[in-house]
């Protein structure tokens, strides 16, 4: 009766391609891309709202993403189902909220049981990339035998 609500449940039907994305909005290449590996099948898109750290070792509910960003992650999220829709393909979504963004997309990946996952790669200088690592080569290694991953490094 007071119990504290959760969020949705993950989905866990079956798609044929993962549209993934680290927090910023899906490129139309991006999505034409995924529509093309779909073949008509199902698409899942996903994004990430990152939780960036912890205090002193213990969750600090300051640090999670705020109100304004879950709701631009779910507006991005139905932007891009409505233009997969538009293209003829049964897509859903999620927003995801994590710290680590390879392990997140990978595990929504094994559990929707996704042939290829088509991920939005933000353009990394070399600076950045060594702070926050290369997340899509951590993706492939984690998904090695079930699932391809595509890039979509569009500029």
């Amino acid at each position: 009766m007071f119990r504290r609500q959760r969020a949705d449940p993950q989905p866990t039907e079956h798609v044929a391609v993962l549209l993934a994305s680290s927090g910023g909005a899906f490129r139309a290449e991006s999505i034409e891309l995924a529509a093309k590996l779909a073949n008509r099948g199902p698409v899942g898109v996903v994004i990430i709202a990152k939780v960036y750290g912890s205090s002193f070792g213990l969750p600090n509910p300051g640090l999670l993403p705020t109100k304004r960003e879950r709701q631009d992650a779910t507006d991005r999220v139905d932007d891009a189902i409505k233009q997969l829709r538009r293209l003829g393909i049964r897509a859903d979504g999620q927003v995801l909220i994590t710290r680590n963004i390879a392990s997140g997309i990978a595990n929504v990946a094994k559990a929707r049981t996704a042939r290829h996952v088509v991920l939005e790669t933000p353009t990394q200088g070399s600076v950045r990339g060594f702070l926050e690592g290369n997340y899509e080569s951590s993706i492939r290694r984690k998904l090695r035998a079930t699932a391809e991953v595509e890039s979509a490094p569009f500029t």
